[in-house]
């Protein structure tokens, strides 16, 4: 049983740096992943709820089981984002049955929110390629959701959602049938990021880290966008051309960079926690 630090796969994002860029580790016991991306999913729970990300019981953050592929890992309801750890965590099967392999065995949150289920159960089985996906009702993110429309692209950072972003229209309550998951899937497509109308944000990628990093500048974005917009009356913000958009999302916008920056949160938080992977001391 090993694991592997690993390397990432040269990129666009490569023009950004020089050397040898770290990636995220690799295992050759499956059984060990399992317990690697718990550790790494808990992580992810807290770095949101010291943003403060959370909003009583809603949001949910999930990954992919690595061993039961067509089945995966999400918070139990009613648990706040900073006090979850690995053994808290539910594994789910498509239809929402709460697996053995689950924590909370004897404790009194081994309860699965429906909605964080019709949501992520349609995303994971439509989307192969998506690891781990991310939706909250953060303060910006929801704010300017109400507006229904669609990220310009006004600064460098916003580029990473260039032509990769999408707007859910429709808020037709709390998300508690399997209908609306499936709405909300097909609108998401093949990008990477949703804003749902009247709701908040949506994230799903190939890595838990590229999914943290990719929700925190996408809630930024959205707090950037609602400072412009209401300065709006003093002048028109300048656009960055489509070209140059595309070419800045090339970079910003890929899974490396995005893993490369995520990772970035985790190694913060294993320092003020003191813990990293293993139980060693950070």
């Amino acid at each position: 049983m090993s694991l592997t630090n690993g390397t990432q796969t040269v990129d666009a994002a490569s023009k950004t740096f020089r050397g040898r860029l770290p990636g995220p580790p690799s295992f050759d016991d499956k059984l060990q992943e399992r317990e690697y991306i718990k550790f790494r999913l808990a992580q992810a729970f807290r770095i949101f709820g010291n943003r403060g990300y959370d909003e009583g019981v809603a949001g949910h953050i999930t990954v992919r089981d690595p061993i039961k592929q067509d089945c995966f890992w999400v918070n139990p309801y009613g648990l706040h984002f900073k006090l979850i750890q690995p053994d808290d965590l539910l594994l789910v099967d498509h239809r929402g049955e709460i697996l053995e392999e689950s924590g909370q065995k004897d404790g009194p949150f081994r309860i699965l929110n429906n909605a964080a289920f019709m949501i992520h159960s349609a995303i994971h089985a439509a989307r192969p390629d998506v690891m781990c996906a991310a939706h909250s009702h953060s303060i910006y993110g929801k704010a300017f959701s109400a507006f229904g429309k669609a990220l310009d692209p006004i600064n460098q950072d916003v580029c990473a959602f260039f032509n990769d972003h999408v707007v859910y229209k429709q808020y037709n309550g709390i998300v508690l049938d399997e209908a609306e998951g499936k709405a909300i899937t097909e609108a998401l497509g093949s990008k990477k990021a949703a804003i749902l109308q009247n709701h908040g944000l949506l994230v799903a990628t190939s890595s838990i880290e590229a999914t943290v990093h990719f929700y925190i500048t996408l809630e930024r974005s959205c707090q950037v966008q609602l400072l412009v917009d209401a300065a709006k009356d003093a002048d028109k913000p300048t656009l960055i051309d489509p070209v140059d958009a595309a070419e800045t999302a090339k970079i910003l916008g890929s899974q490396m960079s995005a893993w490369l920056k995520g990772n970035m949160q985790f190694m913060v938080l294993e320092r003020e926690e003191g813990v990293n992977w293993g139980g060693k001391a950070a």
